[in-house]
């Protein structure tokens, strides 16, 4: 059994009944009623309410004239994801910018949490990075078929090839789309799970220079996964559309 977090303990012991009640509608059920929250539960939580915050203060605090340090780092980062989006997904893609972001947001404070005394990164818990990784597939599938209709978009998972080909093609193009999630769920996982693990250790040995090394190869790493996800994502989505573009 996982070592329950502070503030786990604290919505168990406040709300378990709606913690049970909510698996309860997703056809689950808890192990222990009486401890229903897992740690990655409330905590991927906690990187959603802390996401919704950041972005609300920022927004009270936007200036033309006086932007400040908050705005001029999150500016960046929105011209950052604006070109990478360009350059991954073509210019077509631009409109679906603002789930592109959502998602390289939230999968990096979730990777970033971990840092902080008492938490951990939700994100290397294989159920968190597999509903990111859904909500991804999921996405491009649906504004593919909105960017060429049903029939169009159908018409890609033959690579393009005439009929004798096709019956190779259609089953490789399924395969190949079906495997994206499981890749992208794997691979965010796994990388943020080794990180944790070696920063834990390098802890456990000294409390000096060493973990500060290994804890911003933890931050690196971090930005690194979000990065990746985010711009895989792009290119599902610019596949998907490329019709679109023309």
């Amino acid at each position: 059994m996982e070592h329950e977090l502070w503030i786990t303990a604290i919505v168990n012991d406040y709300l378990a009944g709606v913690g049970s009640a909510i698996l309860n509608l997703a056809g689950q059920h808890a192990e222990n009623p009486a401890r229903p929250w897992t740690n990655y539960m409330v905590m991927q939580i906690l990187v959603a309410i802390l996401v919704m915050v950041v972005f609300a203060l920022m927004r009270s605090r936007l200036s033309m004239d006086r932007p400040g340090k908050m705005q001029h780092v999150f500016e960046a980062v929105y011209g950052f994801l604006h070109d990478q989006t360009e350059e991954a997904a073509g210019h077509h893609s631009l409109k679906y910018l603002p789930f592109f972001g959502t998602l390289f947001f939230f999968i990096l404070f979730g990777n970033l949490i971990g840092i902080v005394p008492g938490f951990e990164s939700p994100t290397m818990f294989p159920p968190v990075t597999l509903g990111c990784a859904v909500a991804a597939f999921l996405f491009y599938n649906i504004v593919g078929v909105q960017a060429n209709g049903l029939f169009g978009y159908l018409k890609q998972f033959t690579g393009g090839q005439g009929f004798p080909m096709m019956i190779l093609m259609i089953p490789i193009e399924i395969v190949s789309n079906l495997a994206r999630p499981l890749s992208l769920t794997i691979r965010l996982y796994a990388n943020m799970l080794a990180g944790e693990k070696v920063t834990l250790v390098f802890l456990g040995l000294t409390y000096l220079v060493v973990p500060a090394v290994f804890m911003g190869l933890h931050v690196f790493v971090s930005l690194l996964q979000a990065y990746v996800f985010a711009v895989l994502t792009m290119t599902y989505v610019g596949g998907a559309t490329a019709h679109d573009a023309h």
